[in-house]
């Protein structure tokens, strides 16, 4: 009997250990925004449908107008293009993201565009969420419906880049 009362007094004890733990637990709003660092920026990593991600498409190729021919292939997958262009100077890779806070899940959509293929320029003085596509001479053509959804289950989800804080719609 004496042995089942010690029994029951420890089990109470852990059991107000473990309330005690979990109501003063200081990281319990690590790697979100309401534990942010102050000062921080706060990185939008909602992975975003393409009629909801901006993009900006600028040529950074030897060839005339491709800008224009690919902004209308983002159009024709319901992406909003808001500017199109001339990139200032020539780019060799595939492509070049650049992309602020608020652009951080729009670029990581884009990445699965380009098979993870394009490079990326966080700006965390950037303040819109609109994307910069610089399109390079190894640029080919974008990826398919299906290889795109292929890159996005290898690419995960979106992550905040080094010094900022992960957000989300459902944390605003």
């Amino acid at each position: 009997m004496r042995a089942l009362v010690v029994v029951g007094l420890l089990a109470v004890l852990a059991l107000v250990f473990v309330i005690v733990a979990m109501v003063r637990d200081t990281q319990g709003k690590a790697g979100t925004a309401a534990g942010c660092p102050k000062g921080w920026p706060l990185a939008d990593v909602t992975l975003r449908e393409p009629k909801d991600v901006k993009i900006n498409v600028y040529n950074g190729t030897d060839e005339v107008g491709r800008a224009g021919s690919v902004a209308d292939d983002f159009r024709n997958r319901k992406f909003q293009v808001k500017k199109v262009g001339n990139a200032p100077k020539a780019v060799d890779e595939v492509a070049v993201l650049r992309f602020g806070p608020k652009g951080v899940g729009s670029a990581h959509l884009l990445r699965a565009y380009f098979l993870d293929n394009a490079e990326q320029q966080y700006d965390a003085k950037r303040t819109d969420d609109t994307v910069d596509v610089i399109l390079g001479n190894a640029f080919q053509q974008l990826a398919t419906t299906t290889e795109v959804n292929q890159s996005l289950g290898d690419l995960g989800s979106p992550e905040a880049p080094t010094g900022t804080c992960p957000t989300s719609e459902k944390d605003k």
